[in-house]
């Protein structure tokens, strides 16, 4: 069943006006019609059955039924520093942490970032992230939307969450398994990696270097793998 995101406060009961986002996905990219069941969301979790009604020109109406107190949230809370890359690999990267269940994502901007953001176009990038994630959300079953904070460069970067801090390292001393636990802040650098400088940072602001088996990946497989491994490790899958 199509499932939708709204801003607005959601309650059993209600007949509200889908925002022109939902609406324009609901009739013009899903081809709604009058009468057709959904799923609403409002980020605050749970989920409410609801119905369309598509009068005319007016606005696209839902009309709420039963709330279902249903969670797919991963046991693990996990907030991934990710540092930004180039092109669809940072709305890849975001799409698919997202469904794996990754708590808040923090970019960061790292010495060796292919990708320079500033005023406009960084406030233009993290509201088209965070309609990414929203999307990954709907498609995915979460009714919970991640946080996705403001880029920052890595060196302002001061991680807040508790728990363990894993930076993925190709020279990590300590395999993933060794230190899966939750809370967990998970941090992965850009195409070229995190520069010597900046892994110290990060080292000495916790983290500790941890490695995915001899091979090397790529920025946009790093994370998408450890989360994956952290899933079964939880045993989420």
């Amino acid at each position: 069943m199509p499932r939708l995101f709204v801003e607005a406060q959601l309650r059993q009961g209600d007949r509200l006006a889908l925002n022109a986002e939902a609406a324009h996905h609901a009739v013009r990219v899903l081809r709604l019609r009058e009468g057709d069941a959904v799923v609403l969301f409002d980020g605050r979790g749970g989920e409410y059955e609801a119905r369309l009604s598509l009068p005319g020109r007016g606005p696209v109406l839902a009309e709420l039924g039963a709330r279902r107190a249903i969670e797919r949230e991963s046991p693990l809370a996990v907030t991934l520093v990710q540092a930004v890359s180039s092109g669809e690999k940072m709305d890849f990267t975001i799409q698919k942490a997202v469904e794996l269940g990754v708590t808040a994502i923090q970019p960061v901007l790292a010495a060796r970032s292919l990708v320079r953001l500033a005023g406009e176009r960084e406030a233009k990038r993290l509201a088209h992230w965070r309609r990414v994630a929203i999307a990954a959300c709907e498609q995915c079953g979460r009714n919970r939307i991640p946080a996705i904070a403001e880029p920052l460069p890595l060196e302002r970067y001061r991680p807040h969450a508790a728990g363990a801090r894993l930076l993925l390292s190709p020279q990590g001393e300590r395999k993933l398994s060794e230190l899966a636990e939750s809370p967990l802040t998970l941090a992965i650098g850009p195409e070229a990696g995190f520069g010597a400088a900046e892994e110290a940072h990060l080292l000495a602001a916790g983290f500790t270097r941890a490695r995915l088996g001899a091979r090397v990946l790529r920025t946009e497989t790093a994370a998408l793998a450890a989360l994956a491994a952290l899933n079964a490790l939880a045993g989420d899958f």
